[in-house]
């Protein structure tokens, strides 16, 4: 859990980071699949610093997924946001309110429950049909990506974002099907859904931060890399809680993605009307 937590912080700061990266980039064709915008983005070394925290924390991931269950791990990272409202109001000259620095006690005391009923994480191995509907899953991500392109700014953020956490969430669950790094992995269909799926999401997550509001794309991203790889990890892989304890996990998990999209509805305005805090 110290692990899944560094990652939340790793990540919730390179979110900010690579958003003023990303603003300061000449604007790009507005499609939410512009890797023009990204090779413009990594001549900023705010951005590059932003990949080197989310390297180290894919990193601390990787080990909170090989000891925790997914919904466990992924309700950890769902406190990247709350990491990415404090970052934000200091970067970005964000003032977070009262009910902001609410929702933020509640994700780390949903946390606390989670982190109290958590079990083992499963033993099952993931079907050849999970395998290869993974790897489809991280191709519909690209095409999200570009319809969401043509949306307004707000639903812009949010659908990239949640298209992109939908990739994040891919990395997840590919994470759990790799036995091991070797030759044979190479005709494993997880390991190519884990490069699309992790390859796409930072296209569209850099998109999503540009012209959008940090929290509502981060917000939209929490739900994608949360709700669906938890319920892979119960219904196939045999994640499961500690007896009796359920209920908690179910509580702590519902507590903190619901603190977390809480700080979207109070985010920071976006991009263009937020005038020369972005410079």
């Amino acid at each position: 859990m110290i692990c899944a937590l560094g990652a939340a912080v790793c990540f919730g700061t390179a979110s900010v980071l690579q958003a003023v990266a990303a603003r300061a980039a000449e604007p790009g064709t507005g499609s939410g699949v512009d890797t023009a915008l990204l090779l413009r983005a990594l001549r900023q070394w705010r951005y590059l610093a932003g990949l080197g925290l989310d390297g180290l924390g894919f990193v601390l991931q990787i080990i909170a997924l090989r000891h925790l269950p997914i919904y466990a791990v992924g309700a950890a990272l769902a406190a990247s946001l709350a990491v990415t409202a404090v970052v934000a109001a200091r970067l970005l000259r964000v003032r977070l309110s009262g009910t902001e620095w609410a929702a933020v006690a509640v994700v780390c005391g949903g946390l606390v429950m989670l982190g109290l009923s958590s079990g083992e994480e499963g033993s099952q191995a993931g079907s050849l049909a999970l395998k290869l509907g993974l790897l489809g899953v991280a191709g519909l991500v690209l095409v999200a990506g570009a319809v969401a392109g043509g949306l307004p700014d707000r639903s812009r953020a949010l659908t990239l974002g949640l298209a992109a956490g939908t990739g994040f969430g891919v990395v997840e669950v590919a994470v759990r099907l790799i036995d091991e790094v070797s030759l044979s992995a190479l005709s494993n269909p997880a390991l190519y859904a884990l490069l699309l799926g992790g390859g796409s999401a930072f296209l569209l997550l850099t998109s999503a931060l540009q012209r959008g509001s940090v929290t509502v794309a981060t917000a939209g991203m929490v739900l994608g890399e949360t709700l669906g790889p938890a319920a892979v990890g119960v219904a196939w892989l045999g994640d499961r809680t500690r007896e009796g304890l359920t209920w908690l996990a179910v509580t702590g998990f519902a507590v903190s993605v619901a603190g977390a999209l809480a700080l979207a509805r109070f985010g920071e305005p976006p991009a263009e009307e937020s005038g020369p805090a972005e410079a």
